[in-house]
């Protein structure tokens, strides 16, 4: 059994469509990076890429690298399921947390469950996404960002 941690944070920007968990969300601002800046899905990247020792999603996916610029991080994900399996292991669960004070993702978490279900071939019950506030506090409680947190389980 090996575990894996990751963790990545976004700024909230004009221009730009939120997407979490390869869900699109309607809000006025979007996530600002190279490509979709899906944080929540990031975050699993490198956890999945960390529990099986092959590094992060900055290493197999630089955003120095235009063949990445705008990409479904979805694709990403699917990626580093790849590496992971290539490596002999298997995903026995997800646990994810986002940092949000708006919007409320409340009602999208089952569908970004099911579509990372789908991506890494699971049942959505092996997926958990969670979300919370920071009570006003930092860059996530001003509204300048939100950040992901995620851990899995392999073997």
């Amino acid at each position: 059994m090996r575990v894996g941690s990751g963790f990545d944070v976004h700024e909230l920007v004009k221009g730009r469509e939120l997407v979490l968990g390869g869900v699109t969300i309607p809000f006025k601002l979007g996530l600002k990076g190279h490509s979709d800046a899906d944080v929540l899905v990031h975050s699993l990247c490198d956890a999945l890429l960390g529990a099986a020792g092959l590094g992060d999603i900055g290493r197999h996916f630089p955003d120095s690298d235009p063949q990445f610029k705008n990409i479904s991080s979805l694709i990403l994900l699917k990626k580093s399921m790849e590496l992971v399996l290539k490596k002999g292991y298997i995903l026995c669960n997800i646990d994810s947390t986002i940092f949000a004070e708006m919007p409320k993702i409340e009602p999208y978490k089952n569908d970004m469950e099911n579509k990372i279900a789908l991506i890494v071939n699971t049942d959505p019950e092996n997926v958990n996404v969670k979300a919370t506030t920071t009570e006003g506090l930092g860059f996530a409680g001003r509204g300048e960002g939100i950040a992901a947190h995620s851990i899995v389980l392999i073997k």
